[in-house]
């Protein structure tokens, strides 16, 4: 007992010595400024939380459980110099909108239909055919302003038409809260959910998921409950449901996958077995590896997926556990390679000096939907013009 307790103690003090090396925002970081800056680029992000709402200024979720789920739409901005991968945290107090990601105006929405009408409302300001929603879903010792700054700095690199939807479950974003935070997230399911099916109820054309870390958990669990609940999802309106760096026991997603049996849209799993993170996550669930590490790619190519393995991409962080969000940058390079039908030594990723090492397995069974739907576009006729 006594040497077990040792080794959790000295887990959790490796954990709280590889936090402290990283930079975080301070409870400042979300405080609203009126100020602009030329070149800064403004964002709208809807939030669905299972966080409990917080009255000091800066802050709107803190990392305790709500008894129901919550509500928000946040406009920021991008600063001009932004540097694709990274997020700039307000260094201190307010931020300054040249040189930071700041926050201009945070509202709270108190029911669902005021969440999908804000959805619908996005979704109205892009044009035919990109009326899309992107919901991203965080992981384990995540604070809300984190979070929310992450989906921000995707959605600019991406530079992609989707509305970006941030669903927040309960994280303390402490290192010891690791199993609060993993029975936060398995509380959160039914509120997922809830948050995808409003999603592909507001009318979108299609509705892509990623989710990293401990948020694979909450992710795939809700998608079994609406794989087995009868009221599927419309599978021409699925879009991409990426799982980076997932912390899921690997048996775990096995047994997860073959209930779904093989999906007609393969999962896009991201994995990179160099992800420290992962390797702690691993050592507390006794030895058991994490799918986000996972080595056989063969493997999980036959049971449905397709296989990103950033092994050999130099990371931005110290964990080696934020890899996904540098692909952000290169989505619309990838969206073209797998619709040219090239492999990956062809994609933007070989090239892309940031990226060199990248290895994707399986992709051909993405590019063969991928490309259906764009002979299905051409296929179509032309609308006819409006009356005048």
């Amino acid at each position: 007992m006594r040497r077990a307790g040792m080794r959790l103690a000295a887990t959790a003090l490796c954990l709280t010595l590889l936090a402290g090396c990283s930079d975080r925002p301070g409870p400042e970081a979300l405080t609203p400024t009126a100020a602009k800056a030329p070149g800064a680029r403004e964002h709208v992000i809807l939030v669905a939380s299972t966080r409990e709402r917080d009255p000091r200024p800066g802050v709107i979720f803190n990392g305790e459980r709500s008894t129901a789920l919550s509500f928000a739409k946040v406009d920021l901005s991008v600063p001009p110099a932004h540097k694709a991968g990274e997020i700039e945290w307000p260094k201190k107090g307010v931020g300054d909108p040249a040189t930071d990601m700041v926050v201009h105006e945070a509202l709270y929405r108190d029911t669902e239909q005021d969440f999908l009408r804000d959805m619908k409302s996005e979704l109205a300001r892009r044009p035919a055919g990109q009326k899309k929603v992107f919901i991203f879903v965080h992981g384990y010792n995540t604070q809300f302003s984190e979070a929310l700054y992450r989906l921000a700095q995707m959605a600019h690199d991406a530079d992609a038409p989707a509305v970006p939807v941030l669903f927040t479950w309960a994280s303390r974003a402490t290192t010891e809260a690791y199993v609060y935070d993993n029975n936060s997230a398995t509380a959160a399911r039914d509120n997922l959910e809830e948050t995808i099916r409003l999603a592909f109820g507001s009318g979108a054309d299609e509705v892509s998921i990623m989710a990293h870390s401990m948020g694979n958990w909450v992710t795939v669990e809700a998608l079994r409950q609406i794989r087995i609940s009868g009221k599927g999802l419309p599978q021409n309106k699925i879009g991409n449901i990426i799982l980076a760096a997932p912390d899921i026991d690997v048996d775990v997603f096995k047994s997860q996958l073959k209930r779904f049996g093989k999906p007609a849209k393969p999962f896009v799993v991201i994995v990179s077995r160099d992800d420290k993170a992962l390797g702690f996550s691993e050592f507390i669930a006794g030895k058991k590896q994490r799918l986000g590490e996972y080595s056989d790619d063969a493997e999980l190519v036959e049971l449905g997926a397709v296989v990103v393995d950033m092994t050999d991409v130099k990371a931005l962080d110290s964990f080696n556990h934020g890899k996904f969000a540098q692909l952000a940058e290169m989505a619309p390079q990838l969206r073209g390679s797998v619709l040219r039908g090239e492999t990956p030594g062809d994609a933007a990723g070989a090239s892309h000096g940031a990226l060199q090492g990248m290895r994707i397995s399986g992709l051909d069974r993405l590019r063969q939907p991928a490309q259906q739907a764009a002979a299905a576009d051409v296929a179509a006729p032309a609308p006819a013009p409006a009356a005048q």
